[in-house]
Parts: C-alpha cells; structure tokens; sequence
C-alpha cells in the first residue's frame, strides 16, 4: 500500500527545539507533519521550517477549549475557527481538527456540560457543523471531525465513536467535512476497527495510528497493524496516515518501526 505519511510533530522528535522537527521527520521520509495548537506557534516560522525541509503541513486543531456541544459558545467557537482556517491558509496547511469538546492542557476535557441533555449536545454539535462546512467550503481548508476515548485520555466527551462522527458527516454531504479516524482512540472506545472502517471508511479524510494501549508506535500493542492498512487499502482510502504517537523509547526505534510497517525499507 503507498501511504502519504504525516508525523505529529507534538508528540514525535521531542528531544528537537519545535523547529528542527520540520527537518527531522522530512530526512526520516515523513511527506507531511501535523501539530496541535497553532495559536502559540510563529506562524511564518511554522512556514519557513516546512518549506525548508521540503515537506506540507497536514493540519492542526481549529478549536482550541470552545465546544461545537454548546449552544451558548456558538459564535465564540465558529469565531475561533475562522481564526484558525485563516492560519490554515497563512502556513499552507490541508486541514484543521475540530471536537465535540473544548480540550485544555493534556487533552483534558474542560466542561463535559452534565447540566445539557444529550439531545442538546447532539443537536448544537449538528447545526453547528452544517456552518464549519460551509467555512471549509469558503476557505478550501478541510475540516476532520474525530471523536476520542473517554476511557483513558478524555472523560467527559461526548464524541466517542465512529458511527456518530460519519453518520452526521453523511448528513452534512460536504466534501470538506470529514471524519478523523484515529486508530489508537476507537480501539479504546469501540474496538471492531476492520468492520467499522468497512462501514464508514468512506467518510475519512484524515487516519491517525498509535497503538494500544500506551499510545507508542505500532507493534507495541494489541492493534494488528498490518490488517487495518490492508482493510484502508481495501475500502480505496487515499487520505494520509498521520502518525500521532508516543515513542516507546525514542523517535528513532518509533520511526524504524513505522517504516518497517508501512514498506518504506
């Protein structure tokens, strides 16, 4: 299978200042490199580092600690988000990730919002998706919409699984609006990744790998790797395969390993 590698440059290479990362995962034959906060980055650095080390930006979070689940951040959130397709488009980025749930430091959920029904949570998460559509769509900046694990690294959200994520998705009808499946998260959450991937692997625009548990590079735990790619390969998946993971040891082992398991030596 020829895959279009990202490396998530937030969790890889950490032993490099932030922008020798750019260098080092285009040496180790990574295309793209992705992030997560663009708002505490020197964007035109961001750039510069990118274009020098010869590889594309896949993305970044558009969406910070608003939520799409309330009603009462609406504007805040679609206000942030237009902040973010515009920094998007200022360091050449493809797309931006957007969550049910506002995420502060670690990836922790900030408010679940107990006090809403899941009907309101559900019904303020599609309206305001039909309107990030309709930005993506203006802009040309993809959006992925990925739900995550509430058992290990995010309690309290409220988009856990695939089916949600693609069938709203399929709703919408844009083909700027996607799904981000991430591998790692919906082992956790929902396990059956081959028949899932068979049911909904037409509505992904952007695949994220770590194993599980432990978040580390593959062949460190339970996922059998080979037959995920072999089930995306299967269903015509084109997007790109981002690598957002924890090296076990060090960057280098996590990368000889995902070369092993994508071909590349």
């Amino acid at each position: 299978m020829a895959l279009q590698m990202s490396a998530c440059i937030e969790t890889m290479y950490r032993e490099l200042p932030f922008m020798e990362r750019f260098q080092a995962a285009g040496r180790d034959g990574f295309e793209f490199v992705e992030f997560w906060s663009w708002a505490d980055k020197d964007l035109d650095a961001v750039r510069t580092a990118a274009e020098r080390a010869g590889v594309g930006i896949a993305g970044f979070n558009g969406d910070a600690e608003l939520s799409l689940i309330d009603p009462g951040q609406r504007g805040d959130y679609l206000a942030f988000l237009r902040r973010s397709v515009e920094a998007a488009r200022r360091v050449g980025a493809r797309s931006v990730t957007i969550h049910s749930n506002g995420l502060g430091e670690g990836g922790a959920v900030v408010d679940p919002r107990d006090d809403l029904s899941g009907t309101v949570k559900l019904c303020a998460m599609f309206s305001a998706l039909e309107d990030c559509a309709k930005i993506a769509e203006w802009s040309g900046i993809s959006m992925n919409l990925e739900p995550l694990n509430v058992t290990t690294d995010h309690p309290g959200n409220f988009l856990r699984t695939t089916r949600m994520a693609a069938e709203m998705t399929r709703l919408i009808g844009s083909p700027k609006l996607k799904v981000l499946y991430d591998v790692y998260h919906m082992q956790l959450s929902e396990g059956g990744l081959c028949d899932t991937i068979r049911a909904y692997g037409g509505e992904f625009g952007h695949v994220h790998v770590a194993d599980a548990p432990g978040r580390h590079e593959p062949g460190t735990g339970e996922i059998s790797y080979p037959r995920v790619l072999a089930c995306l390969e299967e269903i015509g998946y084109t997007g790109l395969i981002g690598f957002e993971l924890i090296p076990e040891t060090t960057t280098a082992r996590a990368v000889e390993a995902i070369m092993g398991l994508t071909g590349a030596v």
